[in-house]
């Protein structure tokens, strides 16, 4: 397949054209974005020739319906770049169709399977991953990205999701919690410092907030920053735990206290932080799922960041967080997809090849039922994902509750689904021969990782109580 960046213009006028389409069978030929086959459950566009250019006009702005109070729809400071438009639907489905013939090629089973076994990132896959342009999906077009909103950055996700969970984690923490942060906080110097990188795949993103004793509770965390006598920057020293590419991270975004006498929520300061000596992963974590999308434990001593350094204001790393919150939970929510998706892929063909007293299991209507449950657990959570995403990028408008609501239901679906995969599969479901394991394991992740499932539900509950106080 040739090297190039196929999608690195999807979003400029002369748009770059699609490699050609080397494993066409397994997209439908004919489809429209609502349409699917038995064979392949999924929105896919028409299949384009090597000579298709990838479009993007302006789209008809459809209000999207909804009963629930606007009060409270957040809107601090625009979340798209300057001049951004909201990608039409014959871009979005161009870029899903690159994204998928980009994952046949570099990211087939084998490549996900030896991912998972090993524990191990492939380390050539962020580069291949920046010549597709798919690092900077929602970055501006003057740093190298596609300037493509989150729409387009939910469909990567899921596509990659699909192939291989744990790649597309580690691609989430790189593109969105990473190079996102600093698209949305960062000032002209610091995004023409490390995006251009970042973007590339020449240098792998991280984001540090968690500790062991500070999960969901952040403010809590525990890691200092001190001013150096000399004012020439700030000193960082503390640990954070469960962060994704933290073993691979060449730019990390750290969230330190740098004020312990004030509220803990207003003294806190997000840092760009560097590969240095001073900071080191202490160690990598063996988890269950996500396999590969490696994840360690930073230690930070006597770590040294300029002032040039500080993302936003001092004291006010809470806010930069929170301006990243929402989004990157959307952006998050369709991993569960891509993960329901593959267990669709896996569990279908198996149902209707696996006979049994003399007939495809998938005749048997406890299996039929299994499967339908399967497939509308997924087309509800891809429409809750794809319908807030379109708001945000066509309104501007960023509502927290169906943010926490989209990954809430996606990931509670995406570990059912995955159970029922099993089922279905039988005895070889419970065998490492079928990818049926991993997907299980790697949805669980969903449930806890971002936030847990529990702190989502209280993220609605107060967005009812402020709406309600705000009624009174």
């Amino acid at each position: 397949m040739a090297s190039m960046r196929a999608v690195a213009t999807l979003a400029r006028p002369a748009a770059a054209t699609l490699r050609p389409q080397t494993l066409s069978a397994l997209i439908p030929s004919s489809a429209s974005a609502s349409t699917t086959t038995s064979s392949n459950l999924i929105n896919t566009p028409t299949t384009s020739s090597s000579s298709s250019r990838l479009r993007r006009s302006i789209p008809s702005r459809r209000p999207i319906s909804t009963t629930a109070p606007r009060s409270s729809a957040r809107a601090p400071k625009p979340k798209h770049p300057a001049g951004f438009v909201a990608p039409d639907q014959a871009a979005l489905d161009e870029l899903r169709a690159s994204v998928q013939e980009f994952v046949r090629a570099e990211i087939p089973e084998e490549v996900a399977a030896r991912t998972d076994k090993e524990n191990e990132f492939p380390a050539d896959m962020w580069r291949k991953l920046g010549d597709m342009g798919l690092l900077g999906v929602s970055a501006e077009e003057g740093v190298g990205g596609l300037a493509m909103g989150y729409q387009a950055h939910c469909i990567v996700m899921e596509e990659l999701s699909r192939a291989s969970a744990s790649i597309a984690l580690s691609y989430a923490a790189h593109s969105q919690l990473c190079v996102n942060q600093l698209q949305l906080n960062g000032n002209p110097e610091q995004k023409q410092r490390f995006m251009p990188d970042l973007i590339a795949g020449r240098k792998v993103g991280a984001l540090a907030m968690s500790e062991s004793g500070s999960g969901s509770d952040v403010v809590s965390m525990r890691t200092r920053a001190t001013r150096k006598a000399d004012g020439s920057g700030w000193l960082l020293n503390g640990s954070k735990m469960w962060i994704t590419n933290g073993p691979d991270a060449d730019v990390v975004v750290v969230y330190a206290k740098t004020d312990t006498e004030c509220q803990p929520s207003k003294g806190i300061t997000a840092f760009i932080v560097e590969r240095q000596p001073g900071l080191q992963c202490l160690r990598k974590l063996d988890k269950m799922g996500m396999r590969g999308s490696n994840t360690g434990e930073l230690v930070l001593e006597d770590v040294f960041v300029p002032d040039e350094n500080v993302l936003g204001e001092v004291n006010a790393g809470v806010r930069v967080l929170m301006e990243g919150l929402d989004l990157e939970r959307l952006v998050l929510s369709a991993g569960p997809l891509g993960i329901m998706q593959a267990a669709l892929d896996v569990a279908l063909p198996y149902a209707h090849a696996r006979r049994q007293f003399g007939r495809p299991i998938a005749e048997f209507q406890l299996v039929q039922g299994r499967l339908a449950d399967m497939y509308t657990k997924l087309q509800v959570s891809r429409a809750y994902t794809y319908a807030t995403a379109r708001r945000v990028d066509e309104s501007g408008e960023i509502r927290t509750a169906d943010c926490a609501g989209a990954i809430l239901y996606a990931a509670e679906r995406a570990t059912e689904v995955a159970l029922d995969c099993i089922q279905v599969l039988g005895g070889m479901g419970y065998t490492e021969e079928m990818p049926a394991s991993r997907l299980l394991r790697d949805a669980k992740l969903y449930e806890i990782g971002a936030g847990t499932s529990e702190v989502r539900r209280m993220v609605i509950g107060r967005y009812f109580n402020k709406e309600y106080t705000v009624a009174q």
